[in-house]
């Protein structure tokens, strides 16, 4: 733990003094298998983490207090209170460098609610580098991802980004070596989120009825078609245990998921909980084209292009 604000009150570090603005974007699973609940409520995951890209912004400036309002995906529904992860997330940053929490926040929303992007883990990364920068708590990564893993689980990984195996409840994360490729997506958005909570719930009921596919094996297969670089190959591996829940809970997401195939793409999947539904594309000029089509058809509220890897939360 680093030094404690003194008496008087006045910082001893040299944090910034202009404000501090940090990109982070959005998170598919390329594998999401889901094991047995545990003791803890949670369930053991066996996930590839995969970051998009698709973006928050979050800028933070000096203040007397902490604040957070918001423009874009979200605004009017999301609270912004202490219940929100950006919140939480600069009050643990502070509890653990023994700082004020003062800033205010201003949060930038393209990341849709309840998509099964991540979207709210994304901020809370985001919170975590955007603070430390702001009140000079000069933290490692691995430091700030030792606070995300109290936050959610997918917090940690969008500390780093890249495409990561994520093991334990998806908190234990290591990156995964491949030479640099970039895959390109098409994310099709729809109009309601769904809970993340419920979707667990639902797969432990579709597996206690036996109406549940078979469980996803290991990682191998497509950790090896990550290191071939050919998106046909890796259009073979992708999975998600998730998925017969949100088709259970959504199933119209069947026709969008039908609809990105007929229009070309190589494979597409549930993302995470859902609803939100990705394809993979042959090159960028394919992705450009599966949107169009996908738009047209009426399947989702908005279809958007986007590559990976990109890297996690950052400044500039």
């Amino acid at each position: 733990m680093t030094e404690a604000w003194r008496p008087d009150g006045e910082d001893e570090r040299r944090g910034a003094v202009g404000p501090v603005r940090v990109r982070v974007p959005a998170k598919v699973n390329l594998h999401l298998g889901v094991g047995p609940l545990r003791r803890d409520g949670y369930h053991e995951l066996n996930t590839v983490y995969h970051a998009i890209s698709i973006y928050d912004e979050l800028t933070a400036r000096r203040g007397d207090t902490l604040a957070l309002t918001m423009e874009g995906e979200g605004t009017g529904e999301l609270a912004l209170d202490d219940t929100n992860l950006v919140i939480r997330a600069a009050h643990a940053l502070a509890g653990y460098a023994g700082v004020l929490p003062h800033a205010r926040l201003h949060l930038r929303k393209q990341i849709p609610l309840a998509g099964g992007l991540a979207g709210g883990s994304a901020d809370a990364a985001a919170a975590l580098v955007a603070c430390d920068a702001l009140w000079g708590t000069g933290l490692s990564r691995d430091e700030l991802a030792g606070i995300a893993a109290d936050l959610g689980s997918d917090v940690p990984f969008l500390i780093y980004g890249g495409t990561a195996l994520g093991t334990g409840r998806g908190e234990a994360v290591s990156p995964v070596l491949a030479r640099p490729t970039s895959w390109h997506w098409v994310v099709a958005i729809a109009d309601v989120g769904l809970s993340t909570p419920t979707a667990y719930r639902e797969l432990d009921r579709l597996r206690d009825s036996g109406a549940a596919g078979a469980p996803l094996g290991s990682t191998d297969a497509l950790l090896g078609a990550l290191r071939q670089r050919d998106p046909r190959v890796l259009a073979r591996t992708l999975g998600n245990d998730l998925q017969d829940a949100a088709l259970a809970m959504r199933p119209a997401l069947a026709d969008t998921l039908k609809a990105g195939e007929a229009a070309g793409a190589l494979a597409g999947i549930v993302s995470g909980s859902g609803p939100t539904c990705v394809f993979l594309a042959a090159d960028a000029a394919s992705a450009e084209r599966i949107a169009a089509e996908l738009t047209a058809a009426g399947v989702c509220r908005e279809a958007r292009v986007a590559h990976g890897p990109v890297a996690g939360a950052r400044v500039g």
